[in-house]
């Protein structure tokens, strides 16, 4: 069935994910033994405590293995030993505002880091698939009204940005001069504003929106104005395993999919605030920070066009049930239920929905 995810494909394969104790890592590792895969991450430890690895005891899943993607030795080895057929990248440092303070940091995690796996799979002969995610914000932001297509013109105002496209080209270039027979296809991803239960990240909306919740205290909010298109994790996620099928069945090296959500869930800060606050319920409310910052972009859509067309992928779930699964996870954690089994819950009703196309 189209748009459906081959389970059968993935049953025994071996996948190595790099970041897989981050947020959407972990979900992608999660999902990928859901599937019958045998996974390899390697990563940092996780940034915040608690963390999406450690709530859903995913190293009981998983084959986890701590690296710092720069360090080229010990990412061949893992790499190496372990063969894997298809590589997910997803290893990187994700946040605007601490690019701003730490913008070296962020280029050699972001372009070198890049670089090096991309390197390491030139040494690795068993892989066949690559799949590089980037992010939506490579473009270069133009504040038009229409979404950004894959063809359009690739930017980046601060740090973070600049060095996800940086990474975009690092891929491109690598796809050209080592991969060009076929033997290896390679393809980025550049997903949305993605969103769902297991984000402590620092300094982003939703995760900022539930600690204050959680802490019973107003929610300090910047760039209210600021529309982006938000989707719930599984929804890239998804996008990503139908891309790395594709390109398993097939010698086309592929370039760059965009993964977003249908316009209407292109939505400003206040919206996602103000609905956030009213799932909530407890009384939880929100404020305008006056101390906005650094410059983040005013408006921000992708057009997912390639990806419906050539991958049939299609969003799921729209923004309110989206907010609504991720309010569910969160009391769920917050009440002491075992979280494994509640997140491939989760993954199994997103199949359910899939399924009923």
């Amino acid at each position: 069935m189209e748009g459906l995810v081959t389970a059968s494909l993935w049953r025994g394969r071996r996948v190595f994910v790099t970041g897989h104790t981050g947020f959407k890592g972990g979900w992608l590792a999660l999902y990928l033994t859901h599937l019958g895969a045998q996974v390899r991450g390697y990563a940092l430890d996780p940034d915040t405590t608690p963390n999406f690895f450690d709530a859903v005891q995913l190293g009981d899943r998983v084959e986890d293995i701590r690296g710092d993607i720069r360090d080229a030795a010990k990412l061949d080895a893992a790499m190496h030993s372990f063969q894997p057929e298809v590589i997910f990248h997803l290893a990187a440092q994700p946040l605007v505002r601490l690019s701003y303070a730490d913008p070296i940091g962020t280029y050699e995690t972001n372009v070198i880091g890049t670089a090096r796996v991309l390197d390491a799979v030139r040494r690795t002969p068993s892989v066949r698939a690559v799949v590089s995610v980037t992010t939506d914000k490579v473009y270069e932001n133009r504040e038009w009204s229409w979404p950004y297509r894959e063809t359009d013109r690739l930017g980046g105002y601060d740090p973070y940005s600049s060095s996800k496209a940086c990474a975009e080209l690092v891929t491109a270039a690598y796809r050209s001069s080592y991969f060009s027979s076929g033997e290896v296809r390679i393809a980025t991803a550049r997903a949305g504003n993605v969103i769902g239960g297991g984000d402590w990240s620092d300094d982003r909306l939703l995760p900022d929106l539930v600690r204050g919740f959680l802490a019973g205290e107003p929610v300090r909010i910047r760039h209210p104005h600021a529309v982006r298109p938000w989707q719930h994790v599984l929804e890239p996620i998804h996008g990503y395993l139908l891309l790395a099928e594709s390109l398993l069945a097939s010698k086309k090296c592929a370039a760059a999919y965009n993964f977003g959500p249908p316009d209407e869930d292109a939505r400003p800060v206040e919206w996602i605030a103000a609905h956030m606050a009213e799932l909530w319920g407890d009384g939880a409310s929100w404020v305008l920070d006056p101390e906005p910052g650094v410059h983040e972009a005013g408006r921000l859509r992708l057009d997912a066009s390639l990806a419906r067309n050539e991958l049939s992928w299609t969003p799921q779930l729209r923004l309110a049930s989206a907010l609504d699964w991720l309010v569910q996870w969160r009391r769920a954690h917050a009440a002491g239920q075992p979280m494994q089994p509640f997140s491939l819950d989760q993954i199994a009703m997103y199949e359910a929905l899939v399924q009923r196309l």
